[in-house]
């Protein structure tokens, strides 16, 4: 009988603190995912890598081109990963320079085709909108097929009960979950799109009206 091979579910979380609340979203949309694929037969094997221990090696690759190994086992385990779960704190109204920083080091091509989900936190509601305006762009740049729902959660959203108009975190962490399972099965089974010129990356301000 011919079997499949395990889920490779690599897991980038930025937050700079401990605990932290961007690993503790992080966390949450593992285990959305993981159950989704475990209930369509599929095994999961889970990278989980936290970008805070990582910092000092991230500058300095930035600085010599030379990765240390910790952070080149890091950077090969999100790029032959089948699905990517991205988690970052919300500073300026964007993702954190360390979450940036990180993913300026893969290789072009590295994301192309790859299932990614992506979540942020920040303080307030407002600043929700990173997401799209940022996030979003910057995974889009890559060619990576970002999941429709993404997921921010304020400090209110912790226990909270959401209103009319808002789904509650839970909600939003199991139906990203489940999208993010479904485009990974679906990817798994096509073969990834052959690398090509990328097109030249406009920041996300610069598309802004003035």
């Amino acid at each position: 009988m011919e079997t499949t091979s395990p889920i490779t579910l690599a897991v980038v979380s930025a937050g700079l603190s401990q605990p932290s609340s961007t690993r503790l979203l992080a966390d949450r949309l593992t285990d959305a995912t993981t159950a989704h694929l475990t209930r369509a037969g599929r095994e999961v094997r889970v990278h989980l890598h936290e970008l805070r221990p990582l910092a000092t090696l991230i500058s300095h690759h930035l600085l010599s081109g030379f990765p240390a190994p910790a952070l080149a086992g890091a950077l090969e385990e999100v790029s032959t990963a089948d699905a990517l779960i991205a988690v970052s704190p919300v500073f300026s109204a964007s993702y954190s320079g360390l979450f940036k920083s990180f993913f300026d080091l893969l290789e072009p091509g590295a994301l192309a085709g790859k299932p990614v989900l992506i979540a942020a936190t920040g303080g307030t509601a407002r600043h929700s909108l990173a997401l799209e305006h940022a996030m979003r762009p910057l995974f889009a740049y890559q060619r990576a097929l970002v999941a429709p729902t993404a997921v921010f959660a304020a400090s209110e959203d912790w226990g909270g009960t959401g209103d009319a108009l808002t789904d509650t975190l839970p909600v939003r962490v199991e139906r990203a979950g489940g999208e993010l399972a479904a485009l990974a099965v679906a990817a798994v089974a096509a073969p990834r799109p052959a690398d090509s010129p990328a097109l030249p990356f406009i920041p996300p301000a610069a598309l802004s009206p003035h």
